[in-house]
């Protein structure tokens, strides 16, 4: 069997990578052959993660995707990350439908909102019901959770799957020792999501390491100095490393802005956290409290107050916080692993 991935990034992304890439070597293995073929190209990321806009490239991108569409009739099944044409209306989208080409679209996050709630009006109009009839077209909807599952079923989707974004077990030890004179919470993401999840957390992330000077803050993935407090350490986020960093938190935070995007967000950063046996504090939005299960797994924090008494109880609470960190792995190793969705992708792909 013949598999056309039609991913948004490579495999520098994470979306991309968790959704698309992490799965070929299990796909190749049950016999299938894989052509991935990006929108962006690592070029357009390099450029996009420094801040600069690479036009040419975006131009580029277009033109090879384009292309790329008369080859789909030299494979079995399409995956299509999102969505063919960002931007554009789902006119690519209806020819595979009126060609019987029952492409499987997959979604990790509420793209639609970048659409449906665009402050541009003209995008608003013209694309605020692209991604429903994306889905509609395709012939199988994959979900990351349910608040995308949902929406799929509104739009008429044909079949519906719930996947969730998922680590590979492999990967991910657990963590066994902590430093007794160094408390550290972790964070890890991209600088667009720190400044939009964690940089309103400020106040409090300060105010924590005044009422306790033995705890520290590790913010993968970001380089440069944010006034969070003299016990920050901001690190260089790369694939080899991301593991080890997250092995040397303690506990894990997830805080999210609540709105209707936050609710199609998978809570990928929780899970990460969780494989490593490490539990999570998390804000009360989405699908942050199916995997920080409330005293369970971690702890959900609704104020600034709750932020802080519950990575204070994790501190001065040694052995609850490894009773947590365990069940975190264990709901990992049932769930959120692709030991585990793999064979589904598979069934998926073979039906």
């Amino acid at each position: 069997m013949k598999i056309l991935y039609l991913t948004k990034y490579t495999r520098m992304a994470g979306s991309s990578r968790m959704r698309s890439y992490q799965y070929f070597p299990y796909l190749e293995k049950a016999g299938m052959k894989v052509t991935v073929k990006p929108f962006f190209d690592e070029a357009y990321l390099k450029d996009f993660y420094a801040g600069k806009k690479n036009i040419a490239a975006v131009v580029k991108s277009y033109l090879r995707r384009f292309f790329v569409l008369f080859t789909v009739s030299k494979y079995d099944k399409v995956v299509v990350e999102k969505e063919i044409f960002p931007f554009l209306p789902a006119i690519a989208e209806w020819l595979l439908n009126i060609l019987n080409v029952k492409y499987i679209a997959d979604y990790d996050d509420a793209i639609f909102h970048n659409y449906d709630q665009s402050s541009n009006p003209v995008i608003k109009k013209l694309l605020g019901s692209k991604i429903a009839k994306v889905m509609k077209y395709s012939g199988t909807v994959v979900a990351g959770n349910q608040y995308l599952a949902e929406y799929a079923s509104k739009s008429g989707a044909r079949n519906i799957e719930i996947i969730p974004t998922v680590i590979d077990l492999n990967r991910y030890p657990v963590k066994e020792n902590s430093d007794p004179e160094k408390f550290t919470v972790g964070w890890i993401g991209t600088k667009t999501t720190f400044e939009k999840h964690l940089l309103p957390c400020k106040d409090w992330i300060k105010a924590l390491q005044k009422q306790d000077p033995n705890i520290h803050f590790n913010i993968v993935g970001i380089t440069e100095e944010m006034d969070l407090g003299s016990n920050v350490k901001y690190i260089p986020w790369t694939e080899n490393t991301e593991v080890p960093e997250i092995l040397k938190m303690d506990v894990g935070i997830m805080p999210l802005q609540d709105s209707e995007w936050e609710k199609g967000k998978c809570a990928y950063k929780l899970i990460q956290y969780a494989a490593c046996g490490i539990p999570g504090v998390a804000s009360d939005v989405g699908m942050n409290k199916e995997v920080c299960i409330d005293n369970e797994t971690g702890f959900i924090a609704k104020s600034n107050e709750e932020w802080m008494e519950e990575i204070l109880f994790l501190k001065n609470n040694s052995q609850k916080r490894i009773e947590m960190g365990h069940n975190a792995r264990k709901l990992v190793e049932n769930t959120f692993c692709i030991q585990v969705t793999a064979e589904r992708w598979k069934d998926i792909l073979t039906k």
